[in-house]
């Protein structure tokens, strides 16, 4: 499983021109659930999620959690993140879990999200050519892949 975490001020998502999601202070999280991933996978991302510290304290050191902010996420499903670039010009997708297992692990890390204590966690549409809009605070980017947890 695999996330990029954008610390945003704002994020919002659209599906055909209706807003679907939308969040203030927090994470801007895209998704992507790779074969062979499983509710474990998503407990460990969720809680390194929850309890990283890349906000700022009054001191402007990166050292405040979400739960510490009272922060906010939006969980954007994104295949994409498995896609494969080392042959041709055409990425292909084969890593990326299908949709009969990948929804409801996304399903599963939202829920996830909220009990590790995130006050809020919206949601795009799964599978839906979504519309996303965001300002990034820092910029702050992190990618983060569970095959790289110590979990």
């Amino acid at each position: 499983m695999k996330a990029i975490l954008q610390r945003v001020t704002f994020a919002e998502v659209k599906v055909d021109g209706n807003t679907v999601g939308k969040i203030d202070n927090g994470f801007l999280i895209l998704l992507g659930v790779a074969e062979g991933d499983t509710e474990k996978e998503a407990d460990a991302l969720s809680s390194k999620i929850a309890t990283l510290r890349v906000f700022t304290d009054e001191n402007d050191k990166m050292n405040l959690s979400l739960a510490d902010i009272d922060g906010e996420v939006l969980v954007i499903s994104n295949f994409t993140l498995y896609a494969d670039c080392s042959h041709g010009r055409r990425p292909n997708f084969m890593k990326a879990a299908k949709p009969d297992i990948a929804e409801p692990l996304y399903e599963y890390f939202c829920k996830k999200m909220l009990d590790y204590g995130v006050r809020k966690a919206e949601k795009g549409i799964f599978g839906a050519d979504m519309k996303v809009s965001l300002l990034n605070d820092g910029p702050v980017t992190i990618d983060i892949d569970t095959r790289d947890l110590k979990y």
